[in-house]
């Protein structure tokens, strides 16, 4: 019996996706573990693997053709022995697989519940078998690819008792679209419109998902700001001072670089603020793992840097340069952009003096920084010029309280005003 390929969900926010190029075509044999299709999500273009061998039927699917939506059947698997035309087996919906740095699982082959939450993997032929002869697979080991279960294990396995069937893994709610009430609607703003001059621009995958999420985060989560003004006049002099010694290996520290560095300690020495909103409990952290925001077309990115605070000011840089690098090609695979419980938006860079930053849950706190520019401030009862960048803390109230998120932003501020320290 045929069995469908499913459109994968490649990402955790994934909805729908386009398929973009097709690697195989109709005919054609295929193994597992070989990229048949390159898929593009609302955040990367992804290779996609096949789970089953066997035969493409066909291509349900064109190549180009966007908004497919998560589990809609995109090809036609055929096995030894079936038509051309055969009927596809009960399509299964498997659970959400998040991609791989190279390569994506894909989500064709049936998946059943082991106890205690672990899947098992096996083709649907040997899935057939097994219910004939009422086979509890969660017993039988597998001897095909990373442990599938194929034909052969099935049928020299001893019959058992009838095992109740297992329920599909639930299959995450689509994310709720914007709120209808957060605006008027799509008819009403272009009877607003309808005497002017305009082009409709489609939304991608990727504006859809900052719009959804980010009205989410606004509405939902009890966002307050702390704000502080930090010299950076030591901090240039010591960037300057290392910059000159690092030009002979190739390394220019940014300011970005210091301000990773400084946040990543103060998660240290603030250690409660290192945490994250898990529904019904705050997860706190041993590591600082940092994200950065970083502006692509049509959208942004936030890689995360892990361990930031054991790192060197040298080995935060290069990895910030390739991350952003990558981030701009779409090349970012999910495990590099998702977690970290803190993360920094720095708009100093476009001359943005100051700004409130929206949290990304489920982080507990983002730092917006401004441009770094010269002000008057007082020193030693004297007015001098000096370099203030403003920088602004908005923090989730249902992990950081008041106090707690002013002792994290004053760590920030005294690791950036003190860089020499950061290096003991």
């Amino acid at each position: 019996m045929a069995v469908e390929i499913l459109m994968p969900a490649l990402s955790p926010t994934m909805e729908e996706g386009t398929l973009a190029k097709w690697l195989v075509k109709e005919g054609d044999a295929v193994k597992s573990g070989q990229i048949i299709a390159e898929i593009e999500t609302d955040k990367a273009t992804m290779e996609f693997e096949a789970v089953d061998e066997g035969t493409i039927g066909k291509l349900l699917i064109a190549e180009g053709t966007a908004g497919v939506k998560v589990n809609t059947p995109i090809a036609m698997l055929l096995e030894d022995g079936d038509a051309a035309d055969a009927k596809p087996a009960a399509a299964v919906v498997a659970a959400p697989v998040v991609a791989a740095p190279v390569a994506v699982a894909a989500v064709a082959a049936p998946v059943a519940a082991k106890a205690g939450g672990a899947r098992v993997f096996a083709s649907p032929l040997a899935r057939r078998i097994a219910a004939e002869k009422g086979l509890d697979l969660t017993a039988i080991k597998g001897s095909g690819p990373h442990g599938r279960i194929v034909r052969a294990d099935v049928e020299g396995a001893k019959a058992a008792a009838p095992v109740a069937a297992v329920a599909a893994a639930p299959v995450q709610a689509p994310m709720a679209a914007v709120a209808a009430a957060s605006g008027p609607s799509t008819e009403t703003v272009l009877k607003t419109y309808a005497d002017r001059p305009f082009e409709e621009i489609a939304l991608n995958g990727m504006r859809k998902t900052i719009a959804a999420r980010l009205t989410e985060a606004k509405q939902t989560v009890p966002h307050f700001y702390l704000r502080r003004d930090i010299e950076l006049d030591a901090l240039m002099a010591f960037r300057g001072q290392l910059n000159a010694k690092l030009e002979a290996r190739g390394v220019k520290l940014s300011v970005n670089d210091f301000i990773i560095k400084a946040c990543a300690l103060a998660l240290q020495q603030v250690p409660a603020a290192n945490a994250v909103w898990a529904g019904d409990r705050v997860l706190q952290f041993k590591k600082s793992d940092v994200a950065v925001a970083v502006a692509i077309e049509g959208g942004l990115f936030t890689p995360v840097l892990k361990d930031a605070e054991a790192k060197s000011l040298s080995a935060l840089s290069a990895e910030m340069k390739d991350l952003a690098k990558r981030a701009r090609d779409r090349k970012l695979a999910p495990h590099e952009y998702q977690g970290g419980s803190f993360a920094i938006s720095n708009l100093g860079m476009f001359g943005i003096d100051n700004f409130d930053a929206i949290i990304n849950p489920p982080h507990a706190a983002i730092l917006a920084v401004g441009a770094g520019v010269a002000k008057p401030i007082v020193k030693d009862g004297a007015v001098v010029v000096g370099t203030v960048m403003s920088v602004t803390l908005s923090v989730d109230h249902r992990v950081i309280d008041g106090a707690l998120g002013a002792q994290l932003l004053t760590a920030i501020k005294d690791n950036l005003e003190n860089p020499l320290a950061m290096l003991a």
